[in-house]
C-alpha cells in the first residue's frame, strides 16, 4: 500500500508571509534596568505590572543558580540589604 506524502501547511499571516502568523516574541519587554538599585520587593511589584505570570527568583549575594533558560522567569540579584544590584532580565 502506497502512502501519500502530504505537505505540513504552515498557517500564514499578512501577505502570505509565513513568520507574520507567529507573535513576536521580541516585542515583549525582556530587561528592567530602571529596578536596579530599589528595593526586591518594589522591583517585584513593577515587573509584575508589565509581565503578568512571570515568576520571580531572587537570589541573594553569592547564590549559586542554573543556566537554564526560561521565558516566564526573572531572577534577582540582590545585595546584603536587599536591594536589586543587577539589572533583572528574562531567563
Amino acid at each position: 500500500m502506497a502512502e501519500e506524502n502530504k505537505e505540513t501547511k504552515i498557517p500564514q499571516g499578512q501577505n502570505h508571509h509565513r513568520l507574520a502568523a507567529f507573535p513576536r516574541i521580541t516585542s515583549q519587554k525582556t530587561k528592567w534596568p530602571e529596578v536596579e538599585g530599589l528595593m526586591v520587593e518594589e522591583a517585584e511589584r513593577i515587573i509584575k505590572e508589565e509581565k503578568p505570570g512571570v515568576q520571580i527568583q531572587v537570589l541573594p549575594p553569592n547564590c549559586g543558580f542554573t543556566n537554564d533558560y526560561r521565558l516566564q522567569r526573572v531572577r534577582l540579584h540582590v545585595d546584603s540589604s536587599g536591594k536589586v544590584h543587577r539589572p533583572p532580565v528574562i531567563g
